[in-house]
């Protein structure tokens, strides 16, 4: 993957994200949803700056940044951005490899239930903190990205307070495995 695709606005990225394959040590699948998050964002973990939590944020584009959410779920992010400290959360994938290792890991069988959420998906696919800062196009990762443009959903991002607003939360029209609908999207 070229450094110049994570090197563009987050936003952009987020959209471009939606039917990208990610996997890692070959558990994972399609991208479905996303959100982004801008440096100059009040609602990113480098809004203030960098700490030893973010410092993937501020370090090379296509990396993952990785954090625990309310101290119990790990959440994936991909580094991007022209100016460092921007990133895109992966909210859900469509599980495609590796199910019954995710089926393992999760505790259950509906697929529609292995990824569809940032806790989840981490959960599925292993994710931990020491993921952090790793190159996403390089082993334990594979990221490919999508074929063809999809039909994406935007809508305002889940479970934050600043700027709760901004329709930075991208998902692929029609997917079964988002986290959650689309306010005003039919299924």
């Amino acid at each position: 993957m070229s450094e110049a695709f994570f090197a563009r606005h987050p936003v952009d990225v987020a959209r471009e994200l939606i039917g990208a394959r990610l996997t890692l040590s070959g558990v994972g699948g399609v991208i479905v949803e996303t959100e982004a998050y801008h440096h100059e964002d009040p609602a990113s973990h480098s809004h203030a700056g960098p700490t030893a939590r973010n410092a993937a944020m501020f370090g090379p584009v296509g990396r993952a940044y990785v954090y625990r959410s309310y101290g119990i779920h790990w959440c994936l992010n991909i580094v991007c951005g022209s100016d460092p400290g921007s990133a895109v959360l992966i909210r859900a994938l469509e599980p495609t490899d590796g199910l019954e290792t995710m089926r393992r890991r999760r505790g259950l069988s509906d697929p529609r239930q292995l990824c569809s959420g940032p806790g989840k998906l981490c959960q599925a696919l292993g994710v931990t903190r020491e993921h952090d800062g790793l190159p996403i196009d390089h082993a334990p990762f594979a990221f490919t990205p999508a074929a063809a443009p999809s039909e994406i959903l935007a809508g305002p991002r889940i479970g934050i307070s600043k700027a709760a607003d901004l329709p930075w939360r991208f998902g692929l029209k029609g997917s079964k495995f988002l986290s959650r609908p689309f306010p005003g999207a039919s299924r």
